[in-house]
């Protein structure tokens, strides 16, 4: 924890230029995630993330402070957060189903994407947070070149399903200055069942192995707030459907231990999960207090808790012009 200073501005501007360029080429083939649909975006082919919209427009569920995040992200003043619409992962418990399945969102065009940017910013966000862009980051990027231009000067939080490739990885370096992706299973069977997510593991470990080499593990200045590095998210299910003790071993054994590890207890069964026996209900306070021990016996030095009684306060409702009440 230090009086930690970086001009973000600069750097993004440093890095811009390529980043745009590397994302418009992915486009030609996409393979930003582990689906590897390898359809061409920029003639407007549709993967099953379903982004029908031309690489000038984008589908925008919410953009607010939002102060349910990490604290080291929240502050006192909020995390800047811009919520995009659609996924390409198909959780059947997911919480912001009403984004990421039923598609709720307005398309809007980059310039006005730009006016998001710019308005988080003087509103006092500590950071601008992009939840779930992936399979728009093309858009994404074009719209912050001209947000810098514009003297933007945050850091960049890339808030993802952790289903990222290399080639994704490779347009955000010099960019994405936090990186905070899940790690939700460590068995196939239980991501194609619940994700329909194929070597969901393996993509997401490269992944987070590259995310760390990229920025680091997390720096907080005297504030706690983050000013880069990475923190590993693991939502728990109910009756260990989230592979999470071994999850644990995996990490430790790759060498996460100084690692900030954000242990998540707000499981809902929302969505479709009542559907499913072993995910129909919330997380045992005795689950979740098993794993935190867990966690720390391994020897883990950076985890972060909630309070059981999150899973009620995470919920949203986007049909809401701010969808989390806290």
């Amino acid at each position: 924890m230090k009086n930690y200073k970086i001009n973000y501005n600069k750097k993004h501007l440093e890095n811009i230029d390529k980043a745009i360029e590397k994302a418009k080429l992915l486009y030609d083939n996409c393979v930003c995630c582990g689906h590897l649909c390898k359809v061409n975006r920029n003639e407007n082919k549709i993967g099953i993330c379903k982004i029908f919209e031309d690489n000038n427009h984008i589908k925008v569920a919410s953009h607010n402070l939002h102060f349910g995040e990490e604290p080291m992200l929240v502050g006192k003043s909020g995390s800047g957060t811009i919520f995009f619409s659609n996924c390409n992962l198909k959780c059947v418990f997911c919480q912001n189903y009403q984004i990421s399945h039923n598609e709720i969102g307005e398309i809007i065009d980059i310039e006005t994407l730009v006016l998001y940017f710019l308005e988080l910013e003087e509103k006092g966000a500590n950071n601008i947070n992009l939840v779930s862009a992936s399979h728009v980051i093309y858009p994404i990027l074009k719209a912050l070149k001209i947000a810098l231009n514009k003297e933007l000067n945050l850091p960049i939080v890339y808030n993802t399903n952790g289903y990222d490739t290399k080639e994704l990885l490779d347009c955000l370096d010099g960019i994405v200055d936090i990186y905070l992706p899940d790690l939700k299973y460590l068995f196939d069977d239980k991501a194609i069942k619940y994700s329909r997510a194929e070597n969901y593991f393996n993509v997401s470990i490269k992944a987070i192995e590259i995310m760390k080499n990229q920025v680091g593990d997390l720096i907080v200045d005297k504030n706690n707030i983050a000013k880069s590095g990475i923190i590993i998210r693991h939502l728990i299910l109910p009756n260990n459907q989230s592979d999470s003790y071994d999850i644990l071993i995996e990490l430790k054994e790759r060498g996460f231990l100084k690692t900030t590890i954000s242990l998540m207890s707000q499981y809902n069964p929302e969505f479709k999960a009542k559907d499913f026996e072993y995910i129909n209900r919330k997380l045992y306070f005795k689950e979740y207090d098993d794993l935190i021990n867990y966690a720390l016996d391994l020897g883990f030095e950076n985890i972060l808790s909630q309070e059981m009684e999150s899973s009620e306060t995470y919920l949203p409702d986007f049909t809401r012009e701010i969808p989390f009440q806290f």
